[in-house]
């Protein structure tokens, strides 16, 4: 049972397996947890989510207001990320770090990842992705639906890149970068730490650190949001 908010809870796992709490509790969130659902070796206990009144529950599972609470609570030792900013994904594995914890690491059952690609902690590989050959992954990266990376590609730790994304041969995507949904990156680009590639985007040249880029072919119109 755990005990929060004045309610006992009953754990509500629907499976064995070392307990993990996912951070966040919105939509990327459920496709973690679904992940997890599909996977072995791990049992999902609750959820963490810091926003000014959070729900009580998420998924029939209790929503705790920090990570030291929901740690003590739950016993859990693992956590993953279940939340899509990039710039926030790079500070919490901080905090998940001093603490002592562990990233867990989520892969769809669906998704083809080559038997010599690098798959950091903490990343998402959600269903239908592909990773292909001699592929690194740093830690914390997002890998989403039906997206592709292509033979000795570099994605560095918490780039988001989206469903439907296809990244070429040799492509190189910089800590913290987000490339949107629907996207395409010629073989052998390099985008910088921090960039945002919009939706749709087609990218042809590389593309400096922090900035905004999108179209056909994708151009630098502005400094990069900082959400």
């Amino acid at each position: 049972m755990i005990e929060h908010s004045g309610i006992r809870k009953r754990n509500l796992n629907t499976k064995q397996g070392k307990p993990l709490l996912i951070w966040g509790a919105s939509g990327h969130a459920l496709v973690v947890a679904d992940i997890i659902r599909l996977s072995s070796g791990y049992a999902l206990v609750g959820f963490i989510d810091d926003a000014p009144d959070p729900a009580p529950e998420y998924c029939g599972l209790p929503v705790f207001p920090n990570l030291s609470l929901a740690v003590e609570l739950t016993g859990a030792a693992d956590v993953i990320l279940g939340f899509g900013n990039c710039m926030a994904r790079l500070e919490l594995e901080k905090q998940i770090r001093t603490l002592g914890l562990s990233l867990a690491t989520a892969i769809h059952p669906s998704a083809v990842i080559a038997s010599d690609a690098v798959i950091g902690a903490g990343s998402v590989i959600a269903a239908l992705a592909v990773i292909n050959p001699r592929v690194h992954l740093g830690t914390n990266v997002i890998v989403n639906t039906a997206a592709s990376v292509d033979h000795e590609s570099i994605v560095e730790d918490a780039a988001n890149v989206c469903p439907g994304v296809r990244l070429g041969g040799r492509v190189h995507i910089g800590r913290a970068a987000f490339i949107g949904i629907g996207s395409s990156v010629r073989d052998r680009v390099h985008i910088g730490d921090g960039a945002v590639i919009g939706a749709g985007s087609v990218v042809v040249s590389d593309i400096p650190a922090g900035v905004l880029a999108y179209g056909n072919p994708a151009r630098v119109k502005s400094k990069a949001p900082s959400a």
